[in-house]
């Protein structure tokens, strides 16, 4: 394992050191802009939003899947397991407890989201944010584990950064069993 991380140590630092010579004349520099480095459409608050739950998502799970691969006792782990944490409101153990469970059980090394859509729904005079996707585990050799319906619930908390509208994003929850749902599956009365 140390040899695995010296070797990616040394690769980022030798790509890292890459100098790029570029002789820029003086025209070049004066007439030149950034349009090229920022899209040319904008994003609807809509789309903006479903894109951050989405990376946020897969930000999670691949984090997750990381730190079950790991022994779960070095400081790594532990710095992995407290960015886990950070991408959730009430950051604590019970929240990413079904999750690390479903893929330590599984023995997932890789995953693919293939569907996603965020929904609200209402509750009373809420407005509850989710997000819902199809999700694919794959094991250590690529071979497809399986498809499974997935859903987290997220919130966007308002924060002011130098005088601008910003939000943070924090999940509520993930891959938790609704609340309202009390009765365990496949036992009837």
């Amino acid at each position: 394992m140390h040899k695995i991380l010296s070797l990616l140590f040394f690769v980022v630092l030798l790509t890292g050191c890459k100098k790029e010579d570029q002789n820029l004349s003086l025209e070049q520099v004066k007439y030149n802009s950034n349009k090229t480095s920022y899209p040319t459409n904008k994003m609807d608050s809509a789309q903006a939003i479903n894109k951050i739950t989405k990376q946020k998502v897969r930000e999670v799970l691949e984090l997750s899947i990381l730190y079950n691969s790991g022994n779960k006792d070095t400081d790594i782990d532990d710095a992995l397991y407290k960015q886990i944490l950070g991408y959730f409101h009430k950051p604590d153990s019970t929240t990413v407890r079904n999750l690390l469970t479903e893929l330590d059980s599984l023995q997932v090394s890789n995953v693919n989201i293939n569907s996603f859509e965020v929904k609200e729904r209402y509750f009373r005079n809420d407005t509850l944010n989710f997000a819902k996707f199809n999700v694919e585990y794959f094991d250590k050799n690529k071979r497809s584990i399986g498809n499974y319906e997935r859903e987290a619930q997220y919130i966007l908390i308002p924060a002011e950064i130098q005088f601008k509208k910003e939000f943070k994003f924090f999940f509520l929850n993930f891959y938790q069993k609704p609340l309202n749902d009390s009765i365990v599956s496949g036992v009837t009365r």
